[in-house]
């Protein structure tokens, strides 16, 4: 299979709406529930502010955006996922066409990312890993374009989008520290110029009320990224497990991502020019964040989730077509096509077979069913609107979903439930396991204006509910 000169963009945009129509459809069809991760947004969002106890907020603003709009429609938020993941594979496709005269090496820059899983079969789930990846790739094009350029309009953006990175996610800082390496390779070649500077400007901006918001928070998903790392458990034997675990997962992922290089690349020999600049920012932005991973698990005995890894791989494409750039020629390329094809085919297969056969996962909760048995009980029992659900983030947060009245999230069983005001007009549910004993005078006392209570046992689905409103 031949792909004419002038018909590489068109090919480009068709695979974009065919990757973002499959991976919507499939998951819409194939899950029961939405996944952990953007219950836990949703949740989130049903209370916007600057942070939130695990994570930056802008996964949350973003899900909060799409329930506005579409409210519990669970396709609307895989379409908001492979947005993110679109809209990333066109501006590695812009960033790459500065770096080929060709665009058959721009497409091919793309198309290899589909050989990464990180890239189709996890992102059914929007998390804070998925809106990174747009962020991720507009910091490291407007970087380029500001050393490039050297113009305001670039830097500043630069600034803005690094920004919204640190929000997404505060893995993020390992491809800033990257990038600030290369501008320290740049004072050396004499190259710097200090208006790189104004990006810090938007950069702080961006930032600051999550700052402030931090201070006033203890730190508090700081300290959550920490404990994630297992530093509390960390052992002399953990700076040498955890790396290697790291490396090998590493290894593993990227092989798909290899057989595909494998079958366009004739030949695997380069002798690396370290004049080339272009050469020497790819190999930063794609090595250097991992190199900073692995140190970090390697002197703090840090373990590394698998998931974190997600953005640092969207310029791999560019970088090894980059080196073997006059080692691809026309004529494999069917060949790579095929593969490309059979990968592209086999991922959703594997997640079609995955959904149906496994059916113990968090995408099998009844969550919509549990959610109107709670809503026709509470219609027949109160006169008032449920305004609050207490309960950890998966239980509570698909009722906060679910129910028709949109209620807000508290998160934890107890946690907050002090703060009701005594006003408190709209009802109150409590969800909690079946067997946990729920408290049901401690829950009448929290408001004078919400003086009837009742039990409902969902035995079937391990679930007890304590519903507080009015008569």
């Amino acid at each position: 299979m031949f792909i004419k000169q002038d018909q590489i963009g068109r090919f480009f945009v068709i695979f974009l709406v065919v990757h973002i129509s499959a991976w919507t459809l499939i998951p819409s069809l194939a899950n029961l529930n939405l996944p952990l991760d953007t219950i836990e947004a949703l949740a989130w969002a049903s209370d916007i502010q600057w942070g939130y106890d695990k994570h930056p907020p802008l996964s949350a603003w973003f899900s909060g955006l799409v329930f506005k709009i579409f409210l519990n429609q669970d396709w609307a938020y895989y379409l908001l996922s492979q947005l993110f993941v679109i809209i990333s594979f066109v501006i590695v496709w812009k960033f790459s066409e500065d770096f080929f005269q060709n665009k058959i090496y721009s497409l091919v820059s793309v198309l290899l990312l589909e050989g990464i899983y990180f890239y189709n079969f996890t992102t059914p789930e929007f998390n804070v890993y998925v809106c990174e990846l747009p962020f991720w790739a507009l910091t490291v094009l407007y970087c380029w374009k500001g050393i490039k350029q050297n113009d305001y309009a670039s830097w500043l953006l630069f600034g803005l989008f690094a920004g919204l990175g640190v929000l997404s996610h505060y893995l993020f800082f390992y491809l800033l520290i990257a990038l600030g390496l290369f501008f320290i390779y740049m004072i050396f070649k004499k190259e710097f110029n200090s208006k790189c500077l104004i990006s810090l400007i938007t950069f702080l901006i961006v930032l600051l009320p999550h700052l402030i918001w931090l201070t006033e928070n203890n730190f508090i998903s700081i300290n959550y990224a920490l404990h994630r790392t297992g530093l509390e458990e960390s052992t002399f034997l953990n700076h040498l497990y955890y790396p290697i675990i790291f490396l090998a997962k590493q290894i593993g992922i990227m092989v798909p991502f290899f057989i595909m290089l494998l079958f366009i690349v004739s030949k695997f020999k380069y002798k690396i020019n370290l004049k080339d600049k272009k050469l020497i920012f790819l190999i930063i932005i794609n090595i250097v964040p991992l190199l900073l991973i692995f140190l970090t698990s390697f002197f703090l005995g840090a373990r590394i989730r698998t998931m974190w890894m997600t953005p640092f791989y969207l310029f791999s494409g560019v970088l090894c077509v980059y080196i073997f750039q006059t080692k691809i020629y026309r004529e494999r390329f069917k060949y790579f096509l095929n593969v490309f094809l059979f990968l592209f085919i086999l991922s959703p297969s594997i997640y079609i077979y995955h959904s149906i056969s496994k059916k113990d996962q968090r995408t099998d909760y009844p969550g919509k069913e549990i959610a109107q048995l709670i809503q026709t009980k509470w219609d027949n029992t109160f006169s008032n609107e449920i305004e609050i659900v207490f309960g950890n983030v998966w239980e509570a947060g698909n009722l906060s979903y679910h129910l028709k009245s949109k209620p807000k999230w508290t998160g934890g069983l107890w946690h907050g439930i002090k703060e009701i005001p005594e006003n408190t007009d709209g009802g109150i549910i409590v969800i909690g396991d079946y067997n946990e004993n729920i408290p049901v005078n401690k829950i009448c006392t929290i408001s004078s204006t919400l003086s009837y209570v009742v039990l409902l046992q969902l035995k079937n689905f391990n679930h007890n509910v304590c519903m507080i409103g009015k008569k």
